[in-house]
């Protein structure tokens, strides 16, 4: 290659990796069907994201109930599973019984199950459903199982119990984690009678 050669060589090589980056998006956007789509907008940590998001007020106060708050403002990344308030509602008595002090214990186990360890996407979840064709089990915190699948397009979550939720809304990324919105909590016995 002569020296006049060899910087149009290089300019075109620098020309076909700038279009990479906008023909890997399209492929994710693809591969990841009609999952929630996570919002990439990692400012905060997931106490303060699942504060600011609408329809977490529930959530936000059994957290609070439960004292674990610190888990979600620290450094340690999780993904944490987290039901909307329509999900709490749906809990009737028994989901104002839970927030009561005698009933911290179960609240906290009812809680640590919906973390998981790491920062896992609703695309993460799709690309390996379709790799495993057809379910994937995680621990949770609290040491039970939840296993992901799809119904159709829907990525639902089942734990031990057969409690099953599909995934709400768009996920948020948080410095530390990920927020995965619920259409139901994942309650792994009997909530407590009121």
């Amino acid at each position: 290659m002569t020296r006049f050669t060899k910087p149009f060589v290089l300019a075109g090589a620098i020309a076909a990796l700038a279009t990479l980056p906008a023909c890997s998006e399209g492929a994710d956007t693809a591969d990841s069907g009609n999952a929630a789509e996570t919002q990439e907008e990692a400012t905060l940590t997931l106490a303060a994201s699942l504060s600011d998001m609408p329809d977490m007020a529930s959530l936000n106060g059994a957290i609070a109930a439960a004292q674990l708050g610190s888990i979600f403002d620290g450094p340690g990344s999780y993904t944490l599973l987290a039901p909307n308030d329509a999900a709490f509602d749906a809990l009737g008595e028994e989901g104002d019984v839970l927030m009561t002090e005698e009933q911290r214990p179960v609240l906290v186990g009812l809680l640590r199950e919906h973390i998981l360890p790491g920062h896992l996407t609703p695309e993460n979840i799709a690309q390996a459903l379709e790799g495993q064709e057809g379910e994937v089990t995680m621990t949770t915190l609290g040491g039970g199982e939840v296993t992901f699948s799809r119904e159709g397009e829907t990525i639902m979550v089942t734990n031990n119990a057969g409690s099953t939720a599909q995934l709400a809304s768009s996920a948020t990324a948080a410095t530390n984690g990920v927020i995965i919105p619920l259409d139901t909590v994942l309650v792994p016995t009997e909530p407590p009678e009121a």
